[in-house]
């Protein structure tokens, strides 16, 4: 996974198709539900609040919806989103995407996706975004995390590029006196409730993986302890292999922080001037514009490339300990964290995840919030971020309900 990212040519933007058919084809042939079916295991969805979206372009709003992103299936699961409130959708997708083959890229254009090249500021993407939003053309889709989670109850980091965009298109359409709709920001948030046997379907998982660790399986343990085990071996591995220090009973979450400097601090240093502050992701976004873009290219030795390639690493593996939350499966454990959590194992330690099916997508729009054309000066902070950061939050929160607690037969 972490070199299929990574896309060692020349970035060329490959723009969104504008004609509505083949997005209306893609869904009235089904193929929204084959891909979720079959690539991601989801059987069954349910949308609520698809009306705050048809009144937002009703009213001749230009739409940015800000989802959270668990899961690989989330744009195809938004289709369904899409069909309820009658409208097609436009998606900023990572360029790798676009370089999976033929079929794949056909399938994402279809879908209404362009382009945006993560690895540098592509400033193409930006403006055809702005411009998507300037003109009202239909609503935009951009994940505001960056990246897939599988921590369907916690967000992440969120980035800026969001509310710049949206914040721009205001401007545009203020200054242009495009209409009297405004640039509004629907957040967005996706559940996928697990519907069918957890115990058989992480179980399978979890003894495989404990076989590669050389251990019998664990099946005299709870399904909670086994999963906390396996956790703390995959991450002691990886202190071993990268010679992290971690002094006795230093608790989890510190290690995964000491685990993310260690990785990180000597890149920063020589690619950066120095360590860094703020969100992971953001450090880890910064590092690989310095280190990735000379690799496209003829330019570099192949001991260098090697070294880089290296540095990539640690920087994939610093995202992957960033996206293990703190207490996750002890403090709430539903079904839906447990299944999530061993999914995330196996795919950082076999670059594979398989489908266990059953499980049901959950999309909740979120009121509509204006998009100023200004924003405040003298903050540390994003306030269009926080606000849909705080509103996911809540809407996340709540969808909680939805998960059947993990009840333990040992």
């Amino acid at each position: 996974m972490q070199r299929s990212i990574f896309i060692e040519k020349p970035y060329k933007f490959t723009p969104a198709i504008k004609a509505t058919w083949p997005q209306k084809l893609y869904r009235g042939l089904g193929l929204h539900r084959v891909t979720l079916r079959r690539r991601e295991g989801v059987w069954d969805h349910e949308v609520r609040g698809a009306e705050k979206l048809r009144a937002s372009i009703d009213a001749g709003h230009a739409v940015l919806m800000t989802p959270n992103h668990p899961r690989l299936a989330d744009p195809a699961a938004l289709h369904n989103l899409g069909i309820a409130a009658g409208c097609p959708l436009y998606f900023m997708a990572s360029w790798h995407l676009f370089n999976q083959g033929a079929a794949i890229r056909f399938v994402v254009r279809m879908m209404g996706a362009f382009s945006v090249n993560r690895e540098g500021m592509d400033r193409t993407a930006i403006d055809h975004a702005i411009e998507i939003l300037k003109t009202a053309e239909r609503p935009l889709v951009i994940f505001p995390e960056g990246t897939t989670s599988r921590t369907n109850d916690q967000l992440m980091a969120l980035m800026d590029g969001p509310s710049f965009i949206a914040r721009t298109a205001a401007k545009r359409r203020a200054k242009e006196e495009l209409g009297s709709g405004k640039v509004v920001a629907h957040p967005i948030a996706l559940k996928y409730v697990f519907q069918g046997d957890v115990d058989e379907a992480a179980g399978e998982v979890l003894t495989e993986l404990e076989r590669r660790l050389s251990w019998s399986p664990q099946t005299d343990l709870p399904l909670v302890d086994r999963i906390v085990k396996v956790g703390d071996a995959l991450l002691k591995i990886k202190e071993l292999q990268y010679h992290c220090p971690v002094p006795e009973g230093t608790f989890l979450r510190k290690r995964q922080s000491n685990m993310v400097d260690h990785l990180l601090h000597p890149l920063e240093e020589e690619w950066l001037g120095g360590p860094q502050n703020g969100g992971i992701q953001i450090r880890i976004k910064n590092l690989r514009v310095k280190i990735f873009p000379d690799m496209i290219g003829d330019t570099l030795n192949l001991s260098e490339r090697r070294r880089r390639w290296e540095h990539l690493e640690r920087t994939y593996l610093a995202q992957q300990i960033d996206c293990y939350p703190d207490q996750y499966v002890t403090e709430h454990p539903s079904v839906d964290r447990l299944l999530e959590t061993v999914e995330k194992f196996e795919e950082d330690f076999t670059d594979k995840c398989r489908i266990h099916g059953h499980l049901k997508s959950i999309i909740v729009v979120g009121d509509p919030i204006e998009v100023s054309t200004k924003r405040e000066r003298g903050l540390d902070y994003d306030p269009l971020m926080a606000e849909i950061r705080e509103r996911l939050e809540a809407m996340l929160l709540e969808l909680r309900k939805e998960s059947r607690m993990y009840e333990s037969d040992k």
